[in-house]
């Protein structure tokens, strides 16, 4: 790649399964940081890299996901899409994955329905992970406005987007901006309580000294750092394995949503059913999430 803006098309192993996508997208979004448009099949926000962070704006086909992206460098470029890449996860044979999921009857029929099903991933570990302690416990609108106000009061602005036209975004704060503000500014901007004010400090300032929340990383030596931080527990450990490590076994067991969509089943039960699952049991889970979940908030 050369130059600061390109055009590049990201051909995805098919097949792949474009609505769940974009209505997992939607429900992340948060206002101020991304722009998602589930109708047009568009996504605009920007992607870190190593020179700053790239504007990107996507449009997700059946086939392929096509990026104009503004770079902060011409360097940055393979990197901030193999982001993408790993973001929409473009590269798995989804299909052997279906073929073994729907020998569950329970899967069976959500297979059936949205065959080339991806685990959505993300773009940056951390942003994932303070996105994740600010949902604990509390919905998931009211998880997006406090990262939005969390955005609006210590994000920073988008570089010029001549090509991806990034107006009105602004980036996410970084480790170092987070930490550097403390609990009682962090309580204050988002309105979370004291102590969910304390992990997200906590959280910062242990990236900012050098965790890293990504698919490069052993995933279970991030898990342990991240429950060594006061109010980071299994849940939020293991839903970052399955979308900010790319741990495609993972399993959030003690996830609501999850449990509800197995009938209610106790975190013990939702263990002994994804026995079937694996090593896919990340897949099944997104296969769940999105019947109970994603498609069911799509107007």
């Amino acid at each position: 790649m050369s130059g600061t803006a390109v055009d590049v098309l990201l051909p995805a192993a098919t097949p792949l399964a474009v609505g769940p996508l974009l209505a997992a997208l939607a429900a992340h979004a948060v206002p101020g940081l991304e722009e998602v448009d589930p109708a047009a099949g568009s996504v605009r926000r920007t992607v870190p890299g190593a020179h700053g962070p790239a504007a990107v704006s996507l449009r997700i086909t059946p086939t392929a996901v096509r990026a104009e992206i503004e770079l902060a460098h011409p360097g940055d470029g393979d990197a901030v899409v193999a982001r993408l890449r790993r973001w929409f996860d473009l590269d798995t044979d989804v299909a052997a994955v279906d073929v073994h999921l729907a020998k569950d009857a329970a899967l069976a029929p959500l297979v059936a329905a949205r065959p080339g099903l991806r685990v959505l991933g993300h773009v940056d570990g951390f942003e994932a992970a303070v996105t994740t302690v600010l949902g604990q416990q509390v919905s998931l609108a009211a998880a997006r406005t406090f990262a939005a106000r969390l955005v609006a009061a210590l994000g920073g602005p988008v570089p010029g987007t001549a090509t991806s036209g990034g107006g009105g975004l602004r980036t996410f704060p970084s480790p170092e901006v987070l930490a550097d503000a403390g609990p009682s500014a962090l309580r204050e901007v988002t309105g979370v309580t004291g102590n969910r004010a304390r992990t997200l400090h906590a959280l910062a300032t242990v990236c900012a000294a050098g965790l890293r929340i990504d698919p490069d990383q052993d995933p279970g030596a991030t898990r342990a750092a991240l429950l060594a931080v006061p109010g980071v527990g299994p849940w939020t450990a293991e839903y970052l394995a399955l979308r900010a490590m790319g741990d495609r076994d993972a399993l959030p067991s003690g996830d609501l949503v999850l449990r509800r969509a197995l009938g209610g089943a106790s975190a013990a039960e939702t263990v002994a059913a994804a026995r079937a699952w694996r090593p896919w049991r990340a897949y099944a889970v997104t296969h769940l999430w999105t019947a109970a979940a994603y498609l069911a908030r799509t107007p």
